[in-house]
């Protein structure tokens, strides 16, 4: 596992075969790492499926309101959803989309962000400063590489948990 120099602002997020650990950008997207710490810190991330992912480009989750894989679930669902919370104001910077980026899911309006995020596969830079990017993986990175493929997925793989690393 990464060094981890800031546990406030670090997540450590578990898949089925190990820890991906996700430092957070606070400098550059206050709000959605607040929503992301927040979230995880209730356990709303905890056993939301991953319903978005292309080979190449980038794997989708967070959807906690239709995602949660024990709790009604439906995969058709999954990716439709957000929080209860209000949506947040698009946070774009010059932080690129580059492999291991988080970046915040939204629909075609840029302050429609609530709760799903994705993990970039591959630099992806037609997406920048078009959607917040408010992290990057540390370590695990090849755990992200295998979570199953699929739009959706016919069997998708789940977030186990999420924690931030100061309460873990």
């Amino acid at each position: 596992m990464a060094e981890i120099k800031d546990p406030e602002n670090t997540i450590l997020l578990e898949l089925k075969g190990g820890t991906v650990t996700i430092e957070l950008l606070p400098d550059i997207a206050p709000k959605h790492c607040e929503r992301m710490k927040e979230l995880a810190r209730s356990g709303a991330y905890d056993n939301v499926c991953f319903h978005r992912v292309i080979d190449g480009f980038m794997a989708q989750t967070g959807d906690v309101a239709n995602g949660n894989m024990e709790k009604d679930f439906n995969i058709r669902a999954a990716g439709t959803g957000g929080s209860d919370m209000p949506d947040l104001p698009a946070e774009f910077s010059g932080i690129p989309h580059d492999r291991g980026t988080i970046g915040a899911a939204r629909s075609q309006n840029p302050d429609s962000a609530n709760s799903q995020f994705f993990i970039n596969f591959s630099d992806n830079h037609f997406l920048n400063k078009q959607y917040t990017v408010y992290g990057r993986v540390t370590s695990g990175m090849d755990l992200v590489d295998a979570i199953t493929r699929g739009e959706p997925p016919v069997s998708p793989d789940r977030m186990v948990s999420m924690k931030v690393a100061a309460d873990a």
